[in-house]
């Protein structure tokens, strides 16, 4: 009998996934917890075959939760829930430790997929992503897409912004230094050419990376 934890600050989102699981793995046990910290605390005192996290939860640094959860427990699976574009932060997330990147909005079954690819310790994204990698592998082309250029917190930092937070409403959910905020929007300005939020939610909106619940 699989033990999963369900990591999401709404209460809908986990009512449903609960429900989607236990149609598939009846017998299952699901903990959830409605942020990192209370995850982390889940995490310390038992052992779960599954851990399916939301990426944009309200005080927590989701890259820096799954270091710590990797770094407690390396054999963790981490399955990323989120509405967030796929081709812009499923890479960045695997590149982090995650084993598998499904959207919220997936069809059921594909949501059953993940779940179960990752339970038997597989990687997991959508077909459609797998085809977009394997098509710039075949092209061998530099991307053209200029977020590409970011780093990992960079592009957690663009999500606030794009979403109309403030400094230091990101610098308390990210749990960093306002100045540090500060200092990585004017790289991402920088980087992408930018002068002000106008133009970045623009440039997110063109390439399509602004997707989100």
């Amino acid at each position: 009998m699989p033990n999963l934890l369900l990591i999401d600050d709404h209460t809908i989102v986990r009512s449903g996934m609960k429900m989607i699981i236990e149609n598939f793995l009846p017998h299952c046990n699901i903990d959830e917890a409605e942020d990192g910290d209370a995850a982390f605390e889940k995490i310390k005192q038992n052992d779960y075959d599954l851990l399916i996290l939301d990426i944009n939860m309200p005080g927590t640094d989701t890259l820096d939760l799954i270091s710590k959860i990797l770094a407690l427990k390396p054999g963790s699976k981490i399955l990323m829930l989120s509405m967030n574009s796929e081709e812009i932060y499923a890479k960045r997330y695997l590149n982090a430790g995650a084993m598998g990147y499904v959207r919220k909005d997936s069809p059921e079954q594909e949501i059953k997929k993940a779940v179960t690819n990752v339970l038997a310790n597989k990687k997991y994204i959508s077909e459609a992503l797998a085809e977009k990698l394997t098509n710039e592998l075949n092209i061998r082309h530099n991307s053209d897409n200029p977020f590409d250029r970011l780093s990992p917190r960079e592009i957690q930092i663009v999500h606030h912004l794009v979403c109309g937070d403030s400094l230091s409403e990101i610098s308390r959910i990210l749990v960093l230094k306002s100045s540090t905020v500060g200092t990585h929007k004017a790289r991402i300005f920088e980087k992408l050419y930018c002068s002000n939020i106008i133009d970045l939610s623009t440039l997110a909106k063109l390439h399509n990376v602004m997707n989100t619940s």
